[in-house]
């Protein structure tokens, strides 16, 4: 089989449902959308190069995709991102090698000289990225909460917050979410990673962070100590039936007062009320405070990623 690589066509949904479709099925723990998507080409920062890649069938048929780009908000020059993903039922026919050699061309184009990819800990996958020149760097776990049978946490009821607490939906910061962003900025700083990132650009985050329609800002959740944003959790949400914790943050300043377990108890008992049977969130392997709490909550790890990395020559 010869498999052909373009690039996702803007604007046309039928497309970008058929990215979907293979990234669910390569990855069914991701919180994806046509919408969500299309919004991703549409707001990429133009320093990112971002690209969606996807490769056809003989039949015309997507059976694989693609996104690159580079890591423009890292203080690291010449970082770049490229994660692949087949659909298992045409995995072993070329497409994932020919995906990869494009998008490691577009990168280098643009002055990439090493990139990063997320691979799922299995020995088809690994072996695959290492056949490419991959190398393994540090690992990340999905973890799954069945939202329609655990038993939650009680949430917090009016008057038993500690002092000063109070906790607001993100919509309630549609005004002025700049605190969210600075909020945010703190937290990722402080992420463990391979890829540094430095979110200084207010505009760019509301292009590409705040106005994402994945973004759920109802069941987004935020704790405020005596006015001030304290920590956060972010939602994300399929329209269906799959949320998703996108980024759960504490300040500095704040940490070890339990406020992110007070957010995510009440954005969970949101998302079920809301209808959402399934969450998923996901945690560096090494971040032991944040799994604890996940575990805490009754969440099972169901995959693990780990980072691979590769020198590119720069064209």
């Amino acid at each position: 089989m010869t498999a052909s690589i373009r690039d996702v066509r803007p604007g046309d949904p039928s497309d970008a449902e058929s990215v979907v479709r293979v990234l669910r099925a390569a990855l069914p723990f991701s919180i994806t959308s046509a919408e969500g998507l299309s919004f991703e080409l549409s707001s990429a920062h133009p320093a990112k190069h971002h690209r969606i890649l996807v490769a056809e069938g003989p039949d015309g048929r997507v059976i694989g995709a693609a996104r690159a780009g580079i890591a423009y908000d890292s203080p690291e020059p010449g970082r770049s991102y490229l994660n692949t993903y087949v659909d298992p039922a045409h995995r072993g026919l070329g497409a994932g090698s020919l995906l990869l050699r494009a998008a490691e061309e577009h990168l280098a184009a643009h002055g990439a000289v090493d990139t990063y990819a997320w691979v799922l800990d299995e020995p088809a996958p690994r072996a695959f990225a290492e056949r490419h020149g991959y190398r393994p760097r540090r690992s990340a776990h999905f973890l799954r909460l069945d939202l329609a049978a655990v038993t939650l946490p009680e949430p917090p009821r009016d008057g038993d917050l500690p002092a000063g607490v109070e906790l607001r939906p993100g919509s309630a910061f549609a005004a002025d979410p700049r605190p969210l962003f600075e909020a945010d900025a703190e937290a990722t700083a402080d992420e463990p990673g391979d890829v540094a990132a430095e979110l200084d650009d207010y505009e760019d985050w509301l292009a590409h962070v705040w106005n994402n329609p994945t973004l759920d800002k109802e069941l987004t959740t935020v704790a405020l100590v005596d006015g001030v944003v304290a920590s956060f959790t972010a939602a994300q949400t399929d329209g269906a039936t799959r949320y998703g914790s996108a980024m759960t943050g504490t300040l500095r300043a704040f940490r070890g007062r339990g406020l992110a377990k007070l957010a995510k108890t009440v954005s969970l008992h949101r998302a079920r009320a809301a209808g959402y049977t399934e969450a998923f969130t996901g945690n560096d392997a090494g971040n032991g405070p944040m799994l604890a709490v996940n575990e805490w909550f009754g969440y099972e790890i169901c995959a693990t990623e780990t980072r691979f990395t590769k020198k590119l020559e720069t064209l």
